[in-house]
């Protein structure tokens, strides 16, 4: 059965928080105004993209017989909030545990790609509405709201994927490069090129490009 604790639920909403912080300043610097007005924007995208990446971490670790649990880690967003003033953010608030007596390293990577595949999932998702609303954004400012959210969750669950998949420490692409060189490679390749497209590009301009323009 999927369960939270008390402390686990306080302990999402305030990296939630802090984290959806960040990315306002990270986008639009020390802005106190900017920050304000875009921290409802991002909160969609990182709330979406980081709930559901960690709650994809539990669920997996819950199907395997497992206990699993999201825990804070300070040090972290403390980290996070530091990088945001220079423009990016080293997102690392804290992780779902695992608790298990054993583990093979089948299991371990088919838990730690479980987030990432989320997060590229959301981004294709926020990808498609934004296609969607493209047209009429010209002449709503309801549909012009949904781009510009559509447009940062793109941005932003993008780079949540290829940050976690990252090789190193104990972010999720060390366990997932463990298990099978080969699906860290796919999935990596994947969330790399939606980031580069996202930075390069633009959001815009991929749209455009779908729609043919």
């Amino acid at each position: 059965m999927f369960k939270f604790t008390s402390s686990e639920i306080r302990d999402l909403l305030i990296a939630f928080f802090v984290i959806s912080l960040c990315f306002s300043i990270a986008n639009v610097g020390r802005d106190v105004n900017g920050i304000i007005q875009m921290l409802p924007i991002v909160m969609v995208g990182v709330g979406l993209g980081f709930i559901l990446h960690e709650l994809g971490h539990k669920f997996v670790s819950m199907k395997y017989g497992y206990w699993a649990e999201f825990k804070l880690w300070p040090q972290g967003l403390i980290f996070a909030l530091i990088t945001s003033f220079f423009g990016f953010v080293f997102a690392a608030p804290g992780a779902v545990y695992t608790y298990a007596n054993y583990m093979t390293d089948e299991i371990n990577g088919k838990i730690s790609i479980a987030g990432p595949i989320v997060n590229i999932i959301l981004a294709l998702a926020f990808l498609a509405v934004a296609a969607l609303v493209y047209e009429s954004a010209f002449t709503s400012q309801t549909s012009l709201l949904i781009f510009i959210v559509c447009a940062t969750g793109y941005s932003i669950n993008s780079f949540l994927a290829a940050f976690n998949l990252l090789p190193i420490g104990n972010l999720d692409g060390s366990k997932v490069l463990r298990w099978n060189f080969g699906i860290w490679i796919v999935i990596m390749a994947i969330a790399a090129a939606l980031t580069f497209a996202s930075m390069t590009i633009g959001v815009e301009n991929i749209v455009r490009l779908i729609l043919g323009y």
